[in-house]
């Protein structure tokens, strides 16, 4: 799956579990500049994008993660 595809999914996918009525994701993004992402919605992200994309992340793997850059990147090693 392209990149691009990927984060038309995981927006998608924040704004369901944020309630966010829309959401444009980079690779820069990060908790800090969406005001609804806390560490309890980062447990629910987590979750949704594991079943939306049909994986599973090592607790290594999201401790890790910076920004959604390297999300995406995580993805990309699964590939979805």
């Amino acid at each position: 799956m392209e990149r691009k595809e990927i984060y038309k999914q995981l927006e998608e996918i924040f704004c369901d579990v944020l309630d966010l009525d829309e959401v444009s994701l980079t690779d820069a993004t990060c908790a800090d500049d969406i005001e609804e992402w806390d560490s309890l919605s980062h447990i629910q992200l987590v979750v949704s994008i594991e079943k939306a994309f049909g994986i599973k992340f090592t607790s290594q793997e999201i401790m890790k993660w910076k920004n959604v850059g390297e999300m995406v990147d995580s993805l990309q090693a699964k590939n979805v």
